[in-house]
């Protein structure tokens, strides 16, 4: 089951040794290639309307795979696969001195199929042809003339001054399927973004559909924003996306998508978001640790419901078996994966850097309608593996010919970044005093807790779901923090005879928290899933 969730990240975040690793645990397949729009024979400029023609085109079809790169391409290992370098100075754009510059990645290894790319110039479409005078072959001289002059690309990178004017960083990349991540100023790569997902955790098995065609606007000079058009297409549906790239202090995208299916499908996931969590302060002590205190792209997971409650998931890193949470949200006001911690102490590595990994927040433009943000953890033994799976599944999925619109704003930033604006948990910590209890800390923090005056200012209500008994609680005003703590016993019930033999065997136990004042506002909702013998 974990396979389904490694796919191949943007590596220059990664240590060399973590790289490779990464690279070996992907069993993705990323097939990106296809027919490109139908030109236009009135002679209006290229629109967003141009990539739905195309993806109702898709749809209206037979799926059929794209062709796969040249075979030397196929028959690369990692070691010789990222020897093969993009000169810098054949950056798109770079002689125009335009405010964004396009880097692309060389087919190969696991990357079997290219993107087809395209530039919008003046409203008008040329394609962008990536040749291998791109590419600086050194260190593979024997590669270069086994192939053609136009190789293609399996993605691209974006660059622009986003930490300093003097020089055009990376801040985001389309590469592998339909993934997707950015950074804000400051941050390094942590979490991803994909354009869909389809039947997770179903059977008979995940459908990954993929960017096949690419537009990219090229942009005026000084402009701020920089706008990207794609295709999506898989064996179940068809898409057309439009991305508006804004990068600064907090990079945010705006998202319009549009859904074109082939034959049903069981879930639709919207705005899915994939992360790793390997341990964090919630966790028991286990033979996943190592001398770090903890390790994660993303600590928990956020949800905003129209009714004005926030609900915060930490995440969890499950002992053998998946663990999957539903929550009802008819027309969500937000969901994302944040990484709420932020200190450098918590994590100690000086390669890595989890503490500028950025979070992501998930923001309807509009009604999305009935339906349920979906939480997928899956267990993992390593850091290399992304084992976090979040995304908003509609209650009613569309049948093929009817289209499906979902848009919205992706803010990728530095958490809590007023997530949610009121009181937060900031932190959860558990021990297991015996086999047959837990203690929980969850530490809140706010404005609103630093001028309460009296520990009974603020009164926490706990509820402890089926299999466990709340047995002690405590709500005081932490003197260190200025915050309030909260600290909690259960006591899990006996179950069956085979229950009490193997008790992995027990269901999860869903535990819930929030602190009420005065004023009869509320803190945000803590959540938690307790398996008996597992976590």
């Amino acid at each position: 089951m974990t396979n389904t969730y490694r796919f191949l990240p943007f590596f220059r975040s990664l240590p060399r040794t973590a790289r490779i690793r990464k690279l070996a645990a992907v069993l993705l397949v990323f097939v990106l290639a296809g027919p490109a729009a139908p030109a236009r024979a009135d002679g209006k400029a290229f629109s967003f309307q141009d990539v739905e023609q195309a993806a109702k085109n898709l749809a209206a079809a037979p799926f059929v795979p794209p062709p796969a790169v040249a075979e030397p391409l196929q028959k690369l290992d990692y070691d010789t696969w990222r020897k093969i370098r993009f000169k810098t100075d054949q950056a798109y754009w770079r002689k125009a001195k335009l405010p964004f510059e396009l880097q692309f990645f060389h087919p190969g290894f696991l990357y079997d199929r290219t993107v087809k790319l395209n530039v919008i110039d003046g409203g008008k479409v040329a394609p962008l042809v990536v040749t291998k005078d791109m590419f600086d072959y050194s260190q593979v001289k024997d590669l270069e003339g086994q192939l053609p002059p136009e190789i293609g690309a399996a993605g691209f990178r974006v660059h622009t001054a986003i930490n300093t004017s003097s020089y055009l960083d990376e801040f985001a990349v389309f590469l592998g399927a339909s993934y997707f991540r950015a950074v804000a100023k400051g941050q390094v790569y942590g979490l991803s973004a994909r354009g869909l997902a389809v039947n997770t955790a179903q059977q008979p098995g995940e459908e990954f559909p993929w960017f096949r065609e690419f537009w990219i606007e090229k942009p005026a000079k000084g402009q701020k924003t920089l706008t990207v058009y794609a295709l999506l297409d898989s064996q179940s549906l068809a898409g057309a996306y439009a991305f508006t790239l804004v990068p600064g202090g907090e990079t945010v995208m705006d998202v319009t998508s549009r859904l074109y299916l082939r034959t049903p499908v069981t879930t639709l996931g919207i705005a899915p978001l994939t992360s790793m969590f390997l341990y964090g302060e919630n966790s028991l002590p286990n033979a996943r640790m190592d001398w770090r205190p903890e390790i994660h792209d993303s600590d928990g997971l956020l949800v905003r419901f129209q009714t004005g409650e926030w609900l915060w998931r930490p995440a969890q890193n499950p002992a053998t078996s998946l663990l999957t949470n539903s929550f009802a949200a008819d027309n969500v006001r937000g969901f994302g994966l944040l990484n709420r911690d932020t200190d450098f102490a918590n994590y100690q590595d000086t390669e890595a850097r989890y503490e500028k990994r950025p979070s992501l927040w998930i923001e309807p433009r509009g009604d999305w309608g009935p339906g349920r943000v979906d939480l997928l953890l899956i267990p993992s033994d390593q850091e290399i593996h992304d084992n976090v799976v979040a995304f908003f599944s509609p209650n009613e999925q569309a049948k093929p010919g009817t289209p499906m619109a979902f848009d919205y704003r992706m803010r990728w930033l530095t958490a809590p970044a007023d997530l949610p604006p009121g009181v937060m948990t900031v932190a959860t910590r558990s021990s297991q005093p015996d086999k047959n209890s837990r203690l929980f800390v969850v530490d809140f923090m706010g404005e609103k807790l630093k001028a309460l005056k009296k520990d009974d200012d603020a009164e926490a209500v706990v509820s402890v779901g089926e299999g466990a008994t709340l047995l002690e609680q405590q709500c005081f005003k932490n003197p260190v923090t200025g915050g309030y703590r909260l600290t909690f016993k259960i006591g899990l019930d006996g179950g069956s005879t085979l229950q009490d033999i193997l008790p992995e065997k027990r269901g999860p136990i869903e535990l819930r928290a929030f602190l009420k004042f005065a004023d009869k506002s509320v803190s945000e909702t803590w959540t938690y899933s307790v398996v008996p013998g597992k976590s």
